[in-house]
């Protein structure tokens, strides 16, 4: 047996099939938790409880749900549904980053946020986790999960970064384009952050990456996520590939909010994402740069003023769309 993929600290594949994940640290939800800590200047501390539900046991296909601290609202409040990153191949919401992180999202936001944990590559290359979450958007819709009885479900927003706004893109092309659409659920904005796309041809970020493992990092993610026989154009990776009926309808695509990151070798990839929409018609397509920060920043560094800042941007882009 030997080892055939790694990324050091997070996964390795051996030649006989067997993978070995090293997840950081992670946080066991809570319905009494309460966590404080400087959020912003205007927010000093925030309150929120987490919940962990299953989504579909046969798989499995499992999430977190935060609710921020509204006791005295009588409002229905928006949710937000976020796809963690990680390359298809690793990640979770338990992972203490994307806790805190999204934690902190729900309180700013007064926003409900459901946190999905979909099938990984390579065990289950995709579509399996555009697949999942699919499932997760339908569930959603006929769920009876008491922590959502005080969701809007005419103000959902799909969120996720890295792969998982990769899987934003793909989950709203199958309902709003492909007119999969899920009922009783209104997707009403799309913040990828980070967004993992990627193309047979490079970059010229990608060309001039300062570490040529990073780009070799994000081909073997690629290819231990790709369907057998794809390479990076297939249509998941490449959203250039995919093929569209001709009266398709990108109008009444809901605002995008595309964020990149100044030192992400993968920018370029968000900001040519958002110039196919605005190519297709999408008429509220815009494109927030973190100067200085790197790829998924927020999960690393959830309590840093660039991490408050995309929380803020966030809210701002939900309450905007209502």
């Amino acid at each position: 047996m030997s080892l055939v993929a790694e990324a050091p600290g997070f996964i390795q594949v051996f030649s006989n099939g067997t993978v070995k994940r090293f997840a950081p640290q992670t946080v066991p939800a809570s319905a009494s938790a309460e966590w404080s800590g400087v959020v912003s200047s205007t927010t000093p501390t925030f309150k929120y409880k987490s919940k962990d539900v299953i989504i579909d046991s046969s798989k499995p296909i499992t999430a977190r749900i935060f609710f921020p601290d509204v006791s005295a609202s009588p409002r229905k409040l928006p949710l937000v549904v976020y796809f963690h990153g990680g390359g298809f191949c690793i990640g979770s919401t338990s992972w203490v980053g994307y806790h805190n992180f999204l934690a902190g999202l729900s309180a700013v936001a007064k926003a409900i946020v459901l946190s999905v944990d979909y099938r990984l590559a390579p065990e289950n290359k995709l579509p399996a986790a555009y697949d999942d979450c699919y499932a997760a958007l339908r569930w959603l819709g006929s769920s009876q999960e008491p922590w959502l009885k005080q969701a809007d479900l005419s103000r959902v927003f799909l969120s996720g970064d890295s792969a998982g706004g990769n899987i934003v893109h793909q989950l709203a092309v199958k309902t709003l384009i492909a007119g999969e659409n899920v009922p009783g659920v209104v997707i009403g904005g799309l913040i990828p952050i980070h967004p993992y796309f990627g193309s047979r041809a490079r970059t010229e970020l990608e060309q001039a990456a300062a570490s040529a493992e990073e780009v070799a990092m994000n081909d073997m993610f690629w290819k231990l996520s790709l369907p057998e026989g794809s390479d990076r154009d297939y249509d998941g990776c490449n959203f250039e590939k995919r093929a569209f009926p001709a009266a398709a309808e990108w109008r009444d695509f809901p605002a995008v909010m595309v964020f990149v990151a100044e030192g992400d070798f993968l920018k370029e990839r968000g900001v040519m994402y958002a110039e196919f929409l605005r190519k297709k018609g999408v008429e509220k397509v815009r494109v927030v740069e973190a100067m200085g920060e790197q790829h998924v920043f927020h999960v690393w560094n959830p309590e840093s003023e660039a991490t408050f800042l995309l929380q803020e941007q966030i809210c701002s882009f939900i309450h905007g769309c209502l």
